[in-house]
């Protein structure tokens, strides 16, 4: 009971600090989105990876650009596009879709984004035009093999799974005319308009994130690595700071330029090979190799990360300090899971409001 008193009064206190932070407010739809009401329920009938079937999602509510957006041409090559890349799978289905949902009901021009999903089971691009009718978009496979004899264990088994490293291609598997994209990881959700964070000026730099240079640099690295040289001089004339890798904005025409696919899978091949491990942790550590020292800063309001504590361990999350533009899940703990199993976090309430999953409310007969 004292659990539930704590909980009941720290969710009362998030929920006060969204009200009274004009930071934390969903911009209002107004002229960018016209809503209507979840209009039908969709059952997916096709086999989704793992043998699920029929999962339920409502429709999302319809939206349209504002009237000084303009259409574009819709084609993927259009310069008027904001692009996303975004994998879908099973197991982050739920939150992939709450992903798409929160940023078309912010942007002030939805009909302007171009989202690229990246999947390993492509016939999940037909659940996503089942439940986003007017969204633009397109379904990239991503082959496991490609990466699967290179991944190293991990602290999670989710951060071992091919489809993690799918954004390591992005480059290769977008259409050369994309030179710049967003990417997000599926379990977070935006609270602004996306294209402020599109609009980030790069310095000419590849990659743009969110940086926390006060974290444990040292960490994510083995004493092997810290030991030998010509591992520990790799950060030799440039200052590391920890960034995650669940949002970042890419400057593809760079990347592809400097080859940085392969500069990340050489360390893979490292961390594979004799006498052992240089790093912990899934797909972070390469990019850390590769860029940290190198990676255009942006505003933290833009990664509020690390909100996946597990409850049960007494690890719910509070929101860092000053404004939020997105909120991110990172750690064990989904917000689905803890909300279908009935214990979330305080935080969790945060996400809800985009979750699409299960069938569309009745509405009380008048």
């Amino acid at each position: 009971m004292l659990w539930a008193a704590r909980a009941s009064g720290f969710f009362s206190a998030a929920m006060l600090m969204v009200v009274l932070s004009p930071s934390l407010q969903s911009f209002p739809p107004a002229e960018a989105i016209r809503s209507s009401q979840f209009d039908s329920h969709v059952r997916f009938p096709g086999q989704i990876a793992g043998g699920a079937r029929g999962l339920p999602f409502r429709r999302a509510p319809s939206f349209r650009n504002a009237a000084d957006c303009g259409n574009g041409t819709g084609n993927v090559c259009d310069p008027s596009l904001v692009h996303i890349a975004i994998t879908l799978d099973e197991g982050y289905l739920r939150g992939s879709v709450a992903a798409v949902h929160s940023v078309v009901q912010h942007a002030v021009c939805p009909e302007s984004v171009f989202f690229h999903f990246l999947v390993s089971d492509p016939s999940l691009g037909d659940l996503v035009r089942a439940v986003f009718p007017q969204l633009r978009f397109k379904v990239y496979y991503f082959d496991p093999a490609r990466v699967r004899g290179l991944i190293s264990s991990s602290v999670r088994q989710a951060l071992e799974e091919p489809l993690n490293y799918a954004r390591n291609y992005l480059a290769d598997l977008l259409e050369p005319c994309v030179s710049r994209v967003i990417y997000l990881d599926s379990d977070l959700v935006l609270v602004d308009d996306v294209a402020k964070l599109w609009r980030t000026d790069l310095g000419g730099r590849t990659v743009g994130a969110p940086e926390y240079c006060h974290a444990n640099f040292t960490k994510y690295f083995t004493s092997r690595f810290w030991s030998e040289e010509r591992f520990a001089g790799t950060f030799a004339g440039r200052r590391p700071c920890y960034f995650n890798t669940g949002v970042m904005v890419l400057d593809l025409a760079r990347w592809r330029d400097a080859g940085y696919t392969r500069r990340i899978e050489r360390w893979m091949e490292i961390q594979k090979s004799p006498p052992g491990r240089i790093y912990e942790l899934g797909s972070l550590p390469p990019f850390l190799l590769v860029f940290a020292g190198h990676v255009a800063p942006i505003e933290h309001r833009w990664n509020q990360h690390g909100l996946g504590g597990d409850n049960i361990h007494g690890s719910c999350r509070d929101l860092h300090p000053g404004p939020v533009s997105l909120l991110h899940w990172s750690g064990s703990g989904k917000p689905w899971a803890r909300l279908g199993a009935g214990r979330p976090c305080p935080l969790d309430a945060l996400w809800a409001p985009f979750d699409l999953y299960g069938p569309a409310a009745v509405e009380p007969s008048r």
